[in-house]
């Protein structure tokens, strides 16, 4: 049975609920091909800065330990900082983006993560080391929360989630080089040069994004950055059942895979064996499944509903996941038999997060910012939770690891189904 879908903005009110302010009125301009491609290359470069400073400096971990002569827990303490920073300043980034536009928020933040870049390369102890990792952390959300914003504010539902789906593509392709990179650049020049390739790499997406990107949102359309509202704002969030909920159905299962990505000196370097430069082979892997999923996600928006695909994504990713318990306890170790189920699960999760990105966004029309960023600061805090908790917990067994990899994703199923069956507070501007 299809579930339902949200109501159109401005659609009358069942008996017995709650009257809606009607969401404004949406006009759209129709995009060629060339600009709608260009966007998307840049808005995916945009959101993934932030994963980028995670995957390229993984290859280095040992080598910063030993200079820096920090234990492998301050070191595991550099990934929980960055995404604890990461997560509390996604609250912020859609807020600021609806007072004062989408791209000065954007320019800041780059800005900001090429400076904290050189902070880490010039770092002389692991203090000033987390210093700079929190810093970077602080604005590298900024690309992902108002890149969703600019997008839901250029297109209509259905191009929305095609336009979703192409940027994922792109932004699949940061993942699957960044390891390499950042092992290459370690074997041969150093851990000080990987966080110098970032630093530039910040400062060159802020030429480009400050000459190419156009300003998403009318001057008519924002709101003020007051306290009081903000606040209101995100209580009336965080109040919403079925709002939460939808943030839990993408977020939680994200985890299924990450917890491979944020344990991959263990996963890669002593359960598979794996030398530094080869870590490519997981994210290789797994970005071909998201950038798959994607791809599918795009020729299915408007052709089935969006409940339908969300189904079929949560479908493979339960197959996934029992592959995965399969081949853990058939062929421990083995690379291809480890790796390929994650792969899958990856193609599973890119079919479910547009659809629900989407709709969880649609919730709140006039208050997009905001909810992109209370949704990232939801898969923020269960990042940062898994990074530091989860992680250290089960990265000694392959089978614990393939376990809660797939308790994620029985959670986000049961998330998916329940979310439509709970009520919605809506925010009164």
């Amino acid at each position: 049975m299809s579930e339902p879908h949200p109501e159109p903005p401005g659609a009358r009110p069942r008996a017995g609920e709650p009257h809606k302010a009607p969401a404004p009125v949406e006009t759209f301009t129709r995009f060629s091909t060339r600009q709608r491609i260009v966007w998307a290359l840049l808005l995916a470069a945009l959101a993934s800065i932030g994963p980028f400073a995670i995957d390229t400096y993984l290859p280095a971990f040992d080598g910063i330990g030993r200079s820096l002569q920090s234990t492998p827990v301050q070191m595991q303490q550099s990934l929980s900082i960055y995404l604890i920073a990461f997560a509390v300043m996604n609250l912020f980034h859609g807020s600021i983006s609806d007072a004062i536009g989408r791209k000065p928020v954007v320019l800041t933040g780059l800005l900001v993560f090429g400076l904290g870049s050189a902070g880490c390369a010039l770092a002389q102890s692991i203090e000033v080391f987390l210093f700079f990792r929190f810093m970077q952390g602080l604005c590298a959300g900024a690309g992902m929360v108002v890149s969703r914003a600019m997008i839901r504010d250029l297109f209509p539902p259905d191009e929305a989630q095609r336009m979703l789906s192409l940027m994922t593509v792109f932004f699949g392709v940061a993942p699957a080089i960044a390891p390499w990179i950042g092992g290459w650049v370690y074997v041969r020049l150093g851990w000080e040069a990987v966080f110098w390739f970032l630093s530039a790499l910040g400062f060159l997406l802020c030429a480009l994004h400050g000459r190419l990107l156009p300003e998403s949102l009318a001057p008519a359309a924002r709101r003020p950055l007051a306290p009081g509202p903000m606040l209101r704002g995100y209580r009336t969030m965080a109040g919403s059942p079925r709002f939460i909920l939808l943030c839990l159905s993408s977020a939680v299962p994200f985890n299924g895979f990450f917890l491979y990505v944020l344990g991959a000196p263990q996963f890669l370097g002593v359960h598979l064996q794996l030398a530094p430069d080869e870590y490519y082979g997981l994210f290789f892997a797994t970005v071909a499944g998201i950038m798959l999923g994607s791809a599918l996600s795009g020729r299915l928006a408007g052709r089935i509903t969006d409940a339908r695909q969300v189904r079929i994504g949560l479908w493979i990713g339960a197959l996934a996941c029992a592959l995965n318990l399969l081949l853990t306890l058939w062929q421990p170790g083995k690379p291809i038999a480890a790796i390929a189920p994650v792969a899958l699960y990856t193609l599973g999760w890119a079919l479910v997060v547009p659809a629900v990105t989407l709709r969880a966004i649609d919730l709140y029309p006039s208050r997009r910012g905001m909810a992109s960023s209370m949704q990232s600061f939801i898969g923020g805090v269960l990042n940062s939770v898994v990074a530091g908790l989860v992680v250290p917990a089960v990265m000694h067994s392959l089978l614990a690891m393939a376990i809660v990899s797939a308790g994620c994703l029985a959670v986000g199923w049961i998330t998916w189904v329940l979310h439509h069956h709970l009520p919605h507070r809506v925010l009164r501007d």
